[in-house]
């Protein structure tokens, strides 16, 4: 193996690659901490060209890679496999073209959300795709696993604002699809890539749509006395017509989690918040806040207040968007599922999600983007606790269940990962699990990109935990 590296090393300019485990450490796992695993080197590219020739020594070797940029993926998606190398590419940093005509921006992998819209916005543009972790998180990492955030509601997912990719292959070719046109010739390449959670390869460019920034905002939050009451309040505000920019809810336990942290100011005393925000133009938006009020004066809120002036807005959205962060101020260890259920039966589903965490002694903190049903229930225990993280994970994997049940999906926006490919059998027949693997050996022969992902039954990085996982005692995967 270590001949192997000395070749990449060759191929490479001086200190791309780097094998010290104090370095390494940090790479060995990423935001589900439960799990990780050393990998063999990890290769740190300052170009395309440097990323090209990595992964085709990776396909010439037989060598697993898997991709990364700032370690933000929930569902395990960026952990390395035993005797694999890690490609970081948060040195791939570069906005490469911004075109305020045509709305588009060329980036490259390993810019953080956040800086396009940043960037855009001199020209009255932004990126409407803004997960939670926008501030860290990067384009690449978006792009794999079609994580989108408070705006899928009103404009979709990521897939919807990737135009072109180009990107090399887990065989070492080197594609470009897509254009800055909409009007592309052919099959939307660009719309497979996006969501494949690295089982393609690595795009090494993306151009992006972007959209004109709101003329104006209406920000409502309004406390409710049951989170089905919440629940139940989104279906009521998209049953009127209206489609707000953004419809997030937030529970008790996070809105005790995001005040320890940032003070934000939520109604005291309400099981639940729902934050529904308008933007458009100012006639429309003015229009539509009455209609909102009426079908919010409907839904027998507990408390409400509508920003009135930018301040009060983000300091709003600044409580949502911590929360994550802020558990830790109320739990010392949490899991994050990412289920989604139909929208009309969000209400039940957070009843269901109520009833398995009394059942399983787990607390259960519910955030999530309640305009397209896409829940984020964090379950919080202790692992020092002996049993406290099998009890984390039973509750997972009911809710996940559940999700499937109501006909939702096993992942809204953080993807398959390693954390729920067990349950991918559940959501497809044998058949398309069987074309699924199919299309990822037509673009990687070897299954070299992001090993042991998304499929069940596939290698996987370990566990370091008290106690063995589940995937350990049925011999699916094992500790070093």
């Amino acid at each position: 193996m270590q001949q192997a590296i000395a070749r990449l090393t060759q191929r490479l300019p001086p200190d791309r690659v780097r094998q010290d485990a104090a370095f390494n450490a940090a790479f060995e796992s990423d935001g589900l901490t439960a799990f990780h695993q050393k990998p063999l080197a990890v290769v740190i590219p300052e170009s395309t060209e440097e990323v090209i020739a990595t992964v085709r020594w990776c396909h010439d070797e037989a060598i697993p890679f898997v991709a990364r940029g700032s370690g933000t993926s929930l569902s395990g998606g960026s952990l390395p496999v035993a005797d694999g190398i890690v490609i970081a590419l948060n040195r791939l940093n570069k906005i490469l073209d911004l075109d305020p005509v045509n709305r588009t921006a060329v980036v490259e992998p390993g810019v953080v959300n956040i800086k396009v819209t940043e960037a855009a916005s001199k020209d009255g543009l932004y990126f409407a795709p803004d997960p939670s972790s926008q501030t860290v998180c990067t384009i690449g990492g978006n792009v794999a696993f079609n994580s989108g955030g408070a705006h899928c509601l009103k404009y979709g997912m990521t897939s919807n604002h990737v135009i072109g990719i180009k990107a090399v292959l887990g065989n070492g070719d080197v594609v470009g699809w897509g254009s800055p046109s909409t009007d592309a010739i052919g099959a939307d390449f660009p719309g497979l890539f996006t969501g494949s959670e690295g089982l393609f390869g690595i795009a090494t460019e993306i151009t992006l749509r972007l959209l004109p920034k709101p003329e104006t905002f209406h920000t409502v939050l309004v406390g409710y006395r049951s989170l089905q009451a919440a629940g139940d309040a989104v279906s009521a505000v998209i049953e009127s017509g209206l489609l707000p920019g953004a419809m997030e809810i937030m529970d008790a336990l996070s809105i005790e989690a995001a005040e320890a942290a940032v003070k934000c100011g939520y109604p005291k005393g309400c099981a639940a918040v729902l934050i529904v925000e308008l933007e458009g133009p100012r006639e429309r938006v003015e229009y539509e806040t009455q209609q909102l009020a009426d079908v919010i004066a409907r839904t027998d809120p507990y408390a409400q207040h509508v920003a009135t002036t930018l301040a009060e807005r983000l300091s709003i959205w600044k409580g949502r968007k911590c929360v994550f962060s802020a558990v830790g101020h109320i739990s010392p260890d949490f899991l994050v599922q990412d289920g989604v259920v139909p929208r009309n039966r969000l209400g039940e589903a957070l009843v269901r999600i109520q009833e398995i965490s009394r059942d399983v002694g787990i607390r259960v903190a519910n955030v999530f983007h309640a305009g397209d049903g896409n829940l984020h229930p964090m379950i919080l225990y202790d692992g020092n606790v002996p049993g406290e993280f099998d009890k984390a994970e039973e509750v997972c994997s009911r809710i996940i269940k559940v999700c499937i049940e109501m006909g939702g999906s096993i992942t809204g926006e953080h993807g398959v990962g390693m954390e729920k490919r067990e349950f991918l059998p559940d959501m497809f027949d044998p058949a398309t699990v069987e074309l699924f693997h199919r299309i990822r050996r037509a673009f990687d022969p070897l299954e070299i990109a992001n090993r042991g992902k998304m499929f069940p039954g596939a290698d996987a990085p370990s566990l370091s935990m008290s106690g063995l996982h589940p995937l350990e005692k049925a011999g699916v995967i094992s500790r070093e």
